[in-house]
């Protein structure tokens, strides 16, 4: 047990949970993403942690389980329980800003956009290196299912979308 003058247990794991990464994004952490939804501590000690996955099938989500169990395993929490919420499902909104910070700053473009004024016309997505929304869509799919992969066209750079939704 942890003295009644530290942190609630609960905030001790928030905190742990603080520097678990996503393996895909390296930049972010899970909370960043917004994928951790619950976390509750018994009385001995026992975790459980609720996590929902930015998309139904994520093959990260088993990584990031075990990302989990090791960090609190080496702040002193032996037992953990990792449970799935598949609904509601995940969202962009549920990101954090600093986590659209940290994506701008490693040079994807983050699940911000703006809509062009024309009906039905595709979103602007600004380039992350010059901010540039002379922008052009060259895949759907980038490195991973969640991202979209783009050119700008005022500095010619490359780059990755975090898809909206």
């Amino acid at each position: 047990m942890f003295p009644a003058t530290e942190k609630s247990r609960e905030a001790r794991v928030y905190d742990i949970l603080a520097t678990v990464t996503d393996p895909e994004v390296p930049v972010l952490t899970i909370l960043d993403l917004g994928i951790v939804r619950a976390v509750q501590v018994d009385e001995k000690n026992e975790v459980a942690v609720t996590i929902t996955p930015t998309y139904s099938g994520c093959p990260a989500m088993d990584v990031i389980g075990m990302q989990i169990r090791m960090a609190l395993a080496g702040r002193g929490f032996s037992k953990v329980h990792i449970a799935l919420q598949l609904s509601p499902a995940w969202t962009t909104a549920w990101m954090s800003e600093e986590g659209k910070k940290k994506l701008k700053a490693y040079g994807i473009a983050p699940p911000q956009y703006r809509l062009k004024k024309e009906l039905f016309a595709a979103a602007e997505v600004p380039c992350p290196r010059c901010d540039s929304t002379d922008t052009e869509l060259v895949s759907q799919f980038g490195a991973t299912s969640c991202k979209s992969l783009y050119r700008c066209l005022s500095c010619k750079e490359p780059f990755e979308h975090f898809k909206c939704h």
